[in-house]
């Protein structure tokens, strides 16, 4: 058996013990939905193909629902999730280049994962922290009235953990 058939396998037994507390009412599609990514960090196309399943929900409606809510996320993210916000008091005080450093640093782009798996980026339309424009945020940690120079240094002691 190949190693992702096991990992569908072992998404499915783990999916059917989730399920199993729901009833099968499709208005419990989000409260299931929290739940699997809380477990997994995403939402894995097998657990989507399970839910589907359970509550009796074509895959497109869920794939809608899981896009339209910014919460969910269809890959895995990294160990050290990188996002900046967009909003427009960031926005004008020079978030864009905060944006186009990190992925230029990382070589990779938004909603992307670096092949180890360390970082990941994204961005927000707004974190709530406007006085500290422009602001990034690593694994929900805010750094305001940041510069490109900032970023660069946050990103090197992350860099360098080995954890």
């Amino acid at each position: 058996m190949s190693e992702k058939n096991c990992m569908d396998e072992k998404i499915s037994n783990e999916m059917q013990k989730l399920l199993k507390k729901y009833s099968k009412d499709k208005s419990n599609l989000i409260q299931i939905l929290n739940q699997v990514q809380e477990k997994y960090g995403y939402i894995p196309k097998q657990a989507q193909f399970e839910i589907s399943n359970y509550l009796s929900i074509p895959m497109a409606e869920i794939y809608g629902v899981i896009t339209f809510y910014s919460r969910f996320n269809l890959q895995p993210k990294g160990k050290y999730s990188i996002s900046v916000c967009l909003g427009t008091a960031c926005f004008v005080k020079g978030s864009q280049a905060l944006l186009d450093r990190v992925k230029e640093r990382l070589k990779i782009e938004e909603g992307q994962t670096t092949p180890d798996g360390k970082f990941s980026i994204d961005s927000t339309r707004c974190v709530g922290a406007c006085g500290l424009a422009p602001v990034f945020t690593v694994n929900n940690k805010v750094y305001g009235k940041a510069t490109v120079k900032d970023l660069d240094e946050v990103l090197d002691e992350y860099m360098k953990k080995n954890d």
